[in-house]
């Protein structure tokens, strides 16, 4: 059964705080599929994730680096994060030179931007963020989670 929460962000700080909100739900070996546009605040959303499991490196977004790993804590127990970036990927040979599903499938968290350019690789079970502009600086964020 996938439940579904429809939520309307008007500012970055609010966009980071539903991430957050989101994230504490979080655990090792979740994926999480964040969907949208250029600009629709994807980036922000990851921040906020970041932000719960007290990753101390200052998040960027990896869409020239493709990955990046952060390494945080939750109630004592340390979590490792990775974030990738699939907007300049052009193929599944790509990501298979990068060992993307040995990344995906592990004991770690994974939230991936772009996912829908590639939802045959993804778990059926991940859960997915559509963001999308509904203002200049208003966002509406749809979350779908098994």
């Amino acid at each position: 059964m996938v439940m579904t929460k429809e939520f309307f962000s008007r500012s970055l700080n609010e966009t980071r705080e539903f991430a957050r909100q989101f994230a504490v739900g979080l655990q090792p070996g979740d994926v999480v599929c964040l969907n949208g546009p250029l600009g629709a605040g994807k980036t922000e959303f990851m921040r906020g994730i970041t932000q719960v499991f007290n990753c101390e490196q200052q998040l960027t977004s990896p869409t020239f680096s493709i990955f990046n790993i952060y390494e945080g804590s939750l109630r004592g127990e340390l979590v490792e994060l990775h974030h990738f970036d699939l907007y300049r990927i052009g193929s599944t040979g790509e990501l298979d030179a990068i060992g993307f599903e040995e990344y995906l499938y592990g004991p770690y968290i994974s939230v991936v931007e772009w996912a829908e350019k590639f939802p045959d690789l993804l778990p059926a079970n991940a859960k997915k963020v559509f963001i999308e502009t509904a203002g200049d600086t208003d966002r509406r964020i749809v979350i779908d989670a098994p």
